[in-house]
């Protein structure tokens, strides 16, 4: 069976440093950090006060008030993002199938805030069980693709990839295999996270899994720096639009890459923290590779987890040296996550997005807060450090992991129309 092509056509981004594709590829060629001290609550107990919050939204710019309050904020964030890259797309859904139009949509965690409230606010009453009727509605990770649908009438294959961290990039990959089978002519596919919240952040200072740099938030997040103390939150919003080649070449669409294929894996190891040897993520980057047709010299550029954790830092790093050998000094690697925050459920989406503006735009953009190498990394690889680089993209990977040993890496190209 003759695989069909994938072309991605419309973008869109809800993200700490900027509230749509162009604020957002701005903030990251300009190297501009999202942190800040939080403003969604009351932090001053917490051991960590600050995050990657959005900046200057408000959402009743965008949704209507009464409906925006049958929605958490995840969703509230989806809709944003995607109405954006449909936008973008400029689909014409007047006239397309839209029985052949899905929404794949991935959100690790979904309504947490919804869900605190509503308990929150169970425990402070008489123990009368006086729930929303929105509660359900609002809180399941799958509502977020369901009312894209409903606004839009696609109605193909619908529903949400839960994988943690790796979740929207999961959710890409199906997406790529529904268009590549020729079950959709058309997925709008990304993710949606929102849980800079006190059950979220408390739980995660817990882990001990949170920068507490608190003196200095803005220089938190410092993926592959010597001193880096833990991942900083983030929340927002990634959208894409995919199609079929022939199908958007047909209705003359704006085409920014070809996703040329996606790779999953399993550590197997823990249920957070990655094999040491990067065992699952040396898989997950050979299998995208195959999947994809592409040899290791083929690549140019990485965007990486990199989540500014002193083990997965290192874990992901030695993988990429193993399944690229020499090659892999040529290849730029960054994080951006070093200015967004980690947007978990929606890291793989506001990730890929920025590999795909790298090579639409011909440059990498930085790593940012390095200050002390790390002997524990290969000194001959290219982090793309404080600074972004020029450079022709063929092909661009991003990597995406989450706990429970969750891995999935997709690959983008170049493509001359």
């Amino acid at each position: 069976m003759q695989l069909k092509r994938v072309v991605v056509t419309g973008l869109g981004a809800l993200t700490p440093i900027g509230n749509n594709i162009q604020e957002y590829w701005n903030g990251l060629v300009n190297g501009v950090s999202g942190a800040a001290p939080v403003t969604h609550y009351a932090a001053a107990k917490f051991k960590t006060r600050f995050a990657c919050e959005l900046k200057n939204f408000n959402v009743t710019d965008f949704i209507d008030r009464k409906e925006a309050r049958k929605m958490d904020r995840f969703t509230q964030y989806a809709m944003v993002a995607s109405d954006e890259a449909i936008a973008d797309s400029k689909l014409d859904l007047d006239y397309i199938n839209k029985l052949r139009v899905g929404v794949i949509w991935g959100a690790g965690i979904g309504g947490l805030e919804t869900f605190q409230n509503e308990v929150l606010d169970f425990a402070a009453g008489d123990g009368s069980p006086r729930f929303n009727p929105f509660f359900i509605p609002k809180m399941i990770a799958d509502i977020a693709p369901g009312n894209i649908s409903i606004k839009n009438g696609f109605m193909g294959p619908n529903y949400t990839t839960v994988s943690a961290c790796a979740s929207s990039a999961n959710a890409m990959i199906d997406a790529l295999n529904y268009i590549r089978l020729g079950i959709c002519d058309v997925i709008i596919t990304g993710g949606s996270e929102a849980a800079i919240t006190i059950a979220g952040m408390g739980g995660f200072n817990a882990m001990h899994a949170l920068s507490t740099r608190n003196d200095s938030p803005e220089t938190a997040s410092r993926p592959f720096d010597a001193d880096r103390d833990g991942f900083v939150l983030g929340e927002g919003s990634g959208a894409l639009v995919l199609e079929e080649y022939e199908y958007a070449k047909a209705r003359g669409a704006k085409i920014y890459c070809e996703v040329i294929g996606g790779g999953m894996s399993s550590d197997a190891y823990h249920m957070t923290a990655p094999h040491p040897d990067g065992i699952g993520v040396i898989a997950v980057m050979k299998n995208c590779l195959e999947n994809a047709g592409l040899k290791p010299e083929d690549v140019d550029h990485i965007n990486t987890h990199g989540t500014s954790t002193s083990l997965g830092d290192v874990a992901e790093l030695k993988a990429i040296s193993e399944v690229f050998g020499d090659h892999a000094k040529n290849i730029n690697i960054n994080s951006t996550k070093s200015m967004t925050g980690h947007l978990l459920g929606a890291a793989g989406a506001i990730e890929s997005i920025a590999a795909i503006l790298a090579i639409k735009h011909g440059i990498i953009p930085p790593t940012i807060n390095h200050k002390t190498v790390d002997v524990n990394i290969n000194p001959a690889l290219n982090l793309t450090l404080n600074k972004a680089q020029k450079r022709d993209i063929k092909v661009a990977m991003s990597n995406t992991f989450g706990f429970g040993g969750h891995n999935a890496c997709v690959a983008f190209k170049k493509i001359v129309v």
